[in-house]
């Protein structure tokens, strides 16, 4: 049984399961008295322990356990949720989420016990309303004195193994070469569902220590669960006893283990009984004082190597979803057919031809959109965690606020989710550090609530998805970003006389720029929003903000719904062929050369009364433009935000639906190119990124 091939799943599951517990804690804070919070609560927690448990993970298990037990209390009425009771539970989340990412970063948990939330957890057990969370050495792993117990109590049935003759010769040949020979049996608890999971794990676990010489029951009766609740086995070690009952004993749903050592094995008679003597109590006695080994890790663990696990690669689909796209493949199969047939039959006319490719062209086109539609996921998975954040700030920055959230449910792809979740951290924890006033009479006086509201929207707006993130606070002080911007010297005196304040506020997302007068581990380390900008901008996506002092803020994020497939217009500059997203384009346009105008030394068009830049794609693209001086320009007018600019072509092809590839690591790319696709003849058209040009 190699669970290596199951941690994928795990990781997945483990997800899901904090993300609800999350959820369900921060409404158990609100409605302490809510059983069905509670129940949920538990279930979790006890799926959790059962996953850690089969894929060997200790210290999670305990965690987990530690946790459960807490719930089951609560479940049945004998102690009552409070406040301390939630922040050691979020302590809790925030200890095993440490344990899945060292496990996503190397398939181990690592190393701490959290002895320390054990010990609270445990504490409201016996009725402590805040225990104390001081960091002490963890009792999970028995001692050296209880490991070794029970050789008197009548469990220690390795004692009545029968050993044929030759296991008896291997037996004394490792005592000669200086060798121990361990006998134990293992109890596993009779709630255990999956009896010889738990079985092969304590084989794993001793066989890491040393050859397992004999098994009672056999090794085929206990993988197919033909035995009770224990098992016994001899086994050839270097290790001591204690250290082998601690390795049977650190596999989860294992009742007990004792054990001892082989002191004497011989053959009886014909029917090849032996009698096995040991006396282990010597050696306990001797070893009382010592510290027992810890329970052993490696039982069940995946890989040796360590091999760190792909995550994030899995989608759940809906059936019909996936029923679509069966008979989709069914069509494409018969279109197929019909295509080859036409191709081999002499009485087929051309009309039949263009009939099928027509079929054709219909069944890709559906067979695209659903394979969308299975790629799509709700943002859920990523806004759910927020609350918790807002919660943990509220406390650290001793703010009252509050988050709404509304859209939770809109979808995008499953690419683009597991990106946005950084750039909403930011903005969100911008908006509770910088946005929400500290001063609550400053609020009232501004005819606010004493409670700040931070809101989280998202929309499906056309082809894109608008995320909104914002406050009822303080607003951008746009002199304040002014003066920070001329003492950095990132604007001139000039420049800042004529920047509108959507301009200065802009400056906001200059790499390294904070207006924040004191640096905390929250916001104001000059990082943040440019990192919002560029990762939404590496997405196709773009920025917006606006605001008002003393009213508050709103940063807009327009997404594209996916980045596989988008509708482009299709243009010529010289003579290569190059796609611009139809998402930015707002029209086209015919323009003389004399209406080309010169300000600040930069060329501007007057449409309609609007003053556009263009960009000639011929110099930033470093090709000879195949039109003469004096003919008409082709401009394509394109919007990033509030911004536009008109992109100077030689010729336009028409429009076409494109699929994204990636040019990969091994191209230094240059910003302007977003990407490439393959046309219909085989020829390679880059895609231009406008929001980069502009």
């Amino acid at each position: 049984m190699d669970v290596s091939q199951y941690l994928e799943v795990f990781i997945d599951e483990t997800n899901e399961h904090l993300q609800n517990l999350n959820t369900s804690i921060l409404d158990l804070e609100q409605n302490p008295d809510n059983m069905d919070t509670v129940n949920e609560i538990f279930r979790a927690a006890h799926s959790l322990k059962g996953m850690a448990g089969t894929m060997g993970y200790k210290r999670m298990q305990d965690l987990t356990h530690a946790m459960e037990n807490v719930f089951s209390k609560v479940r049945d009425g004998e102690i009552k949720v409070n406040s301390a009771m939630i922040d050691t539970i979020f302590q809790c989340l925030d200890a095993i989420q440490e344990y899945l990412d060292n496990i996503q970063g190397g398939g181990d948990e690592g190393t701490n016990d959290n002895a320390a939330i054990i010990k609270s957890l445990n504490g409201f057990l016996s009725g402590e309303s805040a225990p104390a969370a001081e960091a002490e050495e963890s009792t999970a792993a028995p001692t050296a004195e209880s490991a070794s117990a029970g050789s008197s109590d009548g469990k220690d049935k390795w004692k009545d193994i029968k050993l044929t003759e030759e296991q008896v010769d291997v037996i004394e040949a490792a005592k000669k070469d200086g060798k121990k020979v361990v006998g134990l049996t293992v109890f596993v608890q009779e709630a255990c569902i999956l009896k010889s999971a738990r079985a092969f794990l304590v084989f794993k676990a001793l066989e890491e220590l040393g050859e397992i010489i004999v098994s009672v029951p056999s090794t085929q009766d206990i993988e197919d669960e033909r035995f009770d609740f224990e098992f016994s086995v001899i086994l050839i070690t270097d290790s001591d006893v204690e250290t082998a009952i601690n390795a049977a004993k650190g596999v989860s749903e294992i009742e007990d283990a004792v054990g001892g050592y082989v002191e004497e094995a011989t053959v009886a008679d014909d029917k090849a009984e032996v009698a096995v003597a040991a006396d282990a109590a010597d050696t306990v006695e001797e070893n009382k004082n010592v510290p027992a080994a810890p329970a052993h890790d490696g039982a069940g663990k995946p890989t040796a190597e360590k091999k760190k696990p792909v995550v994030n690669r899995t989608v759940r689909v809906d059936i019909e979803k996936l029923d679509d796209l069966m008979n989709l493949v069914s069509e494409l199969i018969t279109a197929k057919n019909s295509l080859v047939s036409a191709a081999t039959a002499d009485n087929e006319s051309a009309n039949d031809v263009g009939e099928h490719i027509e079929y054709l062209e219909n069944v890709t086109t559906s067979l695209h959109e659903s394979v969308m539609k299975v790629r799509m996921v709700p943002i859920e998975s990523v806004v759910n965690k927020f609350p918790r954040m807002i919660r943990d700030l509220q406390k650290k920055l001793g703010k009252k606020m509050e988050l709404y959230m509304t859209g939770e449910e809109t979808e995008l792809d499953r690419t683009v989710v597991d990106e946005i979740g950084d750039p909403l951290m930011h903005l969100l924890r911008n908006s509770a550090d910088h946005g929400i006033e500290s001063d609550v009479a400053l609020r009232k006086e501004r005819g606010k609530p004493e409670e700040g509201s931070i809101f989280l929207d998202a929309y499906q707006d056309g082809n894109n998805v608008v995320i909104e993130v914002r406050d009822d606070g303080n607003g951008i002080d746009v002199e304040a970003v002014k003066r920070k911007a001329l003492e950095r010297g990132t604007i001139t005196e000039e420049q800042a006389n004529q920047m509108s304040d959507k301009e200065i506020i802009n400056l906001l997302f200059l790499p390294s720029f904070s207006t924040a007068k004191v640096v905390s581990d929250i916001s104001g380390r000059g990082v943040g929003l440019d990192v919002v900008k560029s990762k939404i901008e590496s997405l196709s996506g773009e920025v917006d903000v606006k605001s008002q002092l003393g009213v508050g803020s709103t940063w807009t994020i327009r997404l594209p719904l996916t980045l596989a497939i988008i509708q482009s217009l299709m243009v010529i500059v010289g003579d290569e062929k190059y796609a611009i997203p139809l998402g930015n384009i707002q029209t086209i346009e015919s323009i003389r050369p004399d209406e080309v105008k010169a300000v600040q030394q930069k060329e501007v068009i007057n449409l309609r009364g609007n003053i556009i830049p263009i960009i000639r794609l011929n110099e930033i693209l470093d090709c000879q433009s195949a039109k003469a001086e004096d003919e008409d320009l082709v401009v394509v007018i394109v919007k990033k935000g509030d911004k536009q600019a008109g992109l100077v072509i030689d010729e336009l092809t028409g429009q076409q639906e494109i699929v994204i590839k990636s040019l990969g690591k091994y191209i230094q790319r240059s910003k302007v190119i977003s990407g490439a696709t393959i046309l219909g003849n085989g020829e390679v058209a880059l895609i231009i990124d406008p929001n980069a040009l502009i």
